[in-house]
């Protein structure tokens, strides 16, 4: 109990003077947690009291660690070539930078990590491992992580999957992500291993192979008799509701307790179409590999809550990247702040994941953090500021004659004609999306129907698409020809 209390008073002079933690006190941190919470139970409600679940500082305290913690990254990040450029052609000095003038600094756009990685690597940190972004819009970006970076969000993670997810060692856990996604597959690994919970990589196969293996009993002495905690791309899990219903399966045939999703728009319409049909209801986060360990979460009214310990985010507009006004859209702009980022090194990074500012103070358990909409889209241009993909998707996966994962096009810019791939192109289903639509402020002007998937116009990929394909598919041949055209 001691050596736990010194483990806790570490953490706290660590984040107070703003200097690293070695990663075996907070992998300390997190086995007693596991522990305590084994012998005591989940604390329940209560959580939102416990140390690092939310912020209740002093605004000027606040503001003032919050500029010691950005002076502090800007002079790690003269260690780069990118930001050393930045600093000599703007005049700019890292010993002068603070809360109320961070803004001087230009933004970072995602090509130039795409075009250019190495360029935001320290010099002074030895990177040991890559992690990359999907590239569903394009070419993936890199990020490279030292070995105490690595270490450190391995026993973040441990604490987060332990309080938020309710993991314990008689857990079994399925990551159905794709293995090049190198981060969340090692960080999930690791994380069930710390925790003594069992692991399986399932990877990004056909949902009837996933389906499969969610059924069946695992024999796993000590273990529950199948996976309880699922984690997966959105669209994956669409994927996955989708060939349930096809298949006929119901949440008995499962023993799901939790289900992860991430990199995608989780809606409300798909989270109740997956507690229908496997039996736990979906939940959501906000976080990307370039940005880790940061991370974002939803309170119970559905507002995206930003902590400020492992990062300072902006809401800029997202063509002028000026601040959003109150109830206009913005796009997350992230610092990931030293010590928590040292290897790869990012100012003031344009997501382009588009939120709502809210026009109010929230009133929820989180209220005490800054907050916004859940993520709405992302910003591709003027014309995806028009059409948000959360609200057109709210709609669209209501209906069980639309496949999921969704697969749709929108053509021409004054009259928006909505391309859906539909399992019926009879009049009824029309009228209904466009009454919808109408009713939510969607701005589409007609929807054609498609029967056949491939006479849709092209489509945008989803992460589903990143297909690893298995021996095993060949066992379940008549499941997988089966279905719509």
């Amino acid at each position: 109990m001691f050596d736990s209390a010194i483990d806790q008073l570490r953490y706290v002079y660590s984040v107070l003077a703003n200097k690293p933690l070695p990663p075996a006190v907070l992998h300390r941190i997190g086995r007693d947690m596991g522990a305590t919470l084994e012998e005591f139970g989940a604390p329940g409600d209560e959580a939102e009291l416990l140390p690092g679940q939310h912020e209740g500082a002093d605004a000027g305290v606040s503001a003032a660690m919050t500029s010691r913690s950005l002076r502090a990254t800007a002079l790690w990040a003269e260690s780069t070539p990118y930001y050393r450029q930045v600093f000599a052609d703007t005049g700019l000095r890292s010993a002068e930078l603070g809360l109320d003038t961070w803004a001087r600094i230009p933004v970072t756009p995602k090509q130039a990590l795409k075009a250019m990685p190495a360029a935001f690597l320290s010099s002074r940190v030895n990177p040991v491992v890559q992690g990359r972004t999907t590239g569903t819009t394009g070419v993936p970006a890199c990020v490279w992580f030292s070995r105490e970076e690595h270490e450190s969000m391995v026993a973040m993670s441990v604490i987060g999957a332990t309080l938020q997810q309710g993991l314990r060692r008689h857990h079994v856990v399925a990551f159905a992500g794709c293995s090049r996604a190198t981060m969340p597959v090692t960080l999930s690994m690791e994380t069930t291993i710390r925790i003594g919970a069992s692991y399986i990589q399932l990877g990004t196969v056909e949902p009837e192979v996933i389906l499969d293996a969610l059924a069946n009993p695992v024999g796993l002495p000590g273990k529950a008799s199948q996976i309880t905690h699922l984690t997966c791309a959105t669209s994956v899990l669409a994927g996955l509701v989708q060939a349930a219903q096809d298949g006929g399966w119901d949440p008995d045939d499962f023993g799901l307790e939790s289900i992860e999703v991430g990199g995608e728009v989780l809606t409300a319409a798909l989270r109740q179409r997956a507690l229908r049909t496997l039996g736990a209801l979906p939940r959501s986060s906000y976080a990307l590999t370039e940005a880790l360990p940061y991370g974002a979460r939803l309170c119970r009214q559905g507002h995206l809550h930003f902590s400020s310990q492992t990062a300072h985010v902006e809401f800029l507009d997202p063509q002028s990247y000026e601040p959003a006004a109150p109830g206009e859209l913005a796009t997350i702009v992230l610092t990931p702040l030293y010590p928590y980022r040292r290897c790869t090194m990012l100012l003031r990074y344009v997501t382009g994941d588009l939120v709502r500012s809210l026009a109010g103070e929230p009133d929820c358990e989180l209220a005490q953090l800054p907050a916004t909409s859940n993520i709405l889209g992302r910003y591709t241009g003027p014309a995806s500021l028009e059409v948000l993909t959360r609200p057109l998707l709210e709609v669209l996966e209501m209906h069980v004659e639309i496949p999921l994962p969704c697969r749709y096009a929108i053509v021409g810019e004054e009259r928006r004609v909505l391309h859906v791939w539909s399992r019926t192109d009879e009049p009824r289903l029309r009228t209904a999306l466009l009454d919808e639509f109408a009713e939510q402020g969607v701005p589409i002007g007609d929807v054609r129907l498609h029967c056949v998937r491939a006479d849709l116009p092209p489509t945008a990929p989803v992460r589903a698409d990143l297909r690893e394909h298995t021996f095993e598919a060949s066992y379940l041949a008549p499941q997988l020809t089966g279905g719509v055209a």
